[in-house]
C-alpha cells in the first residue's frame, strides 16, 4: 500500500481527508503520526502558496509523497477577509471561538445577508510532480453559532440552499459538499490519472 503524508496536524481536517481517500488503497498518515515534524510558517499571500509550501517542506523532511491544503473563509462585505488569515484572524494562538466572535463583531455593522465562501486549495507533491486544485463552497454567515460537529467557522456558516450550518452536518453530509471535499476529490482524480 502506497503511503502518503497529509501535511496537517489538525484532527478535524485529517478525519475529513482520510474519509475522502478511504477507497483509494492509499495509507494516509498525518503530521500527528510523525515525530518532530517541522512547523511550516504559512506566510504566502494565496491559499495555493501556503499549501505548496507545506507540501514541499514536509516532502523534503520525510521523502514521501505529500498532500496538503490551505483553506479559509472569504466574506464579501469584508473584502475577502479573513482569507489566508482565517486560522489566526483574532491573533496568533487564538481559538475557533475567538475567530468566530471577531468575525461576528466585524459583521455587526453590515446588513444581512453576509455572503461568503469557503475556499480550499489542495495540492499533491513529490519530487517529480506538483498538482493542485481549488474547491469553493458559497453560502452566508449567520448571526449566532449553531452546531457542534465541525470546527473553525463551521458553526456560523450556512451553505447556500441549506438551512443547517456546516457544524450541524454529520461528516458524511459535510464531505458530500464542503470546499475541502470538492478540492480533494478533484485532486484525487488528478492523482489517479497522473501519479498513482
Amino acid at each position: 500500500m502506497k503511503k502518503l503524508i497529509f501535511a496537517s496536524g489538525n484532527k478535524g481536517k485529517t478525519r475529513e481527508v482520510k474519509d475522502l481517500f478511504n477507497n483509494t488503497g492509499l495509507e494516509i498518515i498525518s503530521l500527528l503520526d510523525l515525530p518532530d515534524y517541522p512547523d511550516v510558517i504559512e506566510d504566502g499571500d494565496t491559499f495555493e502558496a501556503n499549501a505548496k509550501k507545506k507540501a514541499v517542506e514536509i516532502f523534503e523532511k520525510y521523502k514521501l509523497p505529500v498532500i496538503a491544503d490551505d483553506s479559509g473563509l472569504c466574506v464579501d462585505q469584508l473584502n475577502g477577509a479573513p482569507g489566508v488569515y482565517s486560522a489566526r484572524y483574532a491573533g496568533e494562538g487564538c481559538s475557533y471561538e475567538d475567530n468566530n466572535r471577531k468575525l461576528l463583531k466585524e459583521l455587526s455593522n453590515f446588513t444581512q445577508p453576509h455572503m461568503a465562501k469557503f475556499v480550499c486549495c489542495a495540492v499533491y507533491y513529490d519530487e517529480a510532480n506538483y498538482l493542485y486544485t481549488i474547491g469553493e463552497l458559497p453560502g452566508e454567515i449567520i448571526k449566532e453559532l449553531r452546531g457542534d460537529k465541525g470546527f473553525g467557522y463551521d458553526p456560523v456558516f450556512k451553505p447556500e440552499f441549506m438551512e443547517k450550518t456546516l457544524a450541524e452536518l454529520d461528516l458524511d453530509e459535510k464531505n458530500k459538499l464542503s470546499h475541502r471535499a470538492r478540492a480533494f476529490n478533484q485532486l484525487k482524480e488528478l492523482m489517479i490519472k497522473r501519479v498513482l
